[in-house]
């Protein structure tokens, strides 16, 4: 069966139609715009565009180049850039890795456990534990993990201006919430299971990938 899939030409194509008529929407000198309609048209247009960036990954990864390569160029490492745009292949089944998101409200759920552990409600933080954290994860662990932190970067500030960024690694759904530390930024990674319990959390420094 043809692959059906737009090629990139097609996709540039659009994408530049797209960017036109919201840059000629944006620059009318006769009438003020519509705010929410240039939020409506610059969102096509980012999507048109990740799309675009997708596909000249995939090709440049067809064409011999390396995650590295690709890491470099946008900026990040190549496990970042292959997380991002990889399709692992499932060992077990041979077959390619689900990597859809299905957990709706991880970030939410995340940043919640993360501000309960960091202000030590710890009894409201494990009822979302799994078997394995529930056990492994004792107020002296807590206390110890924090205590390494604060000697790296200081006293707990706040969260950070960024975004979550969720995932889907593997089985786990994994999300990385930016924190504010006196004395520099890391971020903290809570990683859920297939029951949507927490199987790993973690503070990192920013650019671990």
């Amino acid at each position: 069966m043809p692959d059906s899939s737009p090629s990139l030409a097609d996709l540039s194509a659009l994408l530049a139609e797209q960017s036109t008529v919201l840059a000629q929407a944006v620059g009318s000198p006769l009438t003020a715009p519509d705010y929410l309609e240039l939020v409506r048209r610059s969102q096509g247009v980012d999507a048109l565009a990740e799309q675009v960036l997708k596909l000249c990954v995939q090709q440049s990864r067809d064409a011999g180049h390396t995650w590295q390569e690709i890491g470099d160029l946008l900026g990040v490492t190549r496990q970042a850039a292959f997380q991002r745009f990889g399709k692992p292949i499932d060992p077990r089944t041979g077959e390619p890795m689900d990597k859809t998101v299905t957990m709706t409200d991880a970030a939410e759920r995340a940043r919640g456990i993360v501000e309960d552990v960091l202000e030590g409600r710890m009894d409201e933080a494990r009822r979302s534990f799994n078997d394995q954290v529930l056990a492994a994860f004792t107020d002296e662990v807590r206390g110890d993990g924090l205590a390494t932190v604060a000697g790296l970067v200081g006293a707990f500030e706040g969260f950070g201006t960024g975004e979550p960024f969720v995932r889907r690694i593997g089985d786990h759904t994994v999300v990385d919430i930016p924190l504010c530390y006196e004395a520099g930024d890391m971020k903290a990674r809570v990683a859920f299971d297939t029951d949507e319990k927490v199987a790993g959390m973690f503070i990192l420094a920013p650019e671990t990938p």
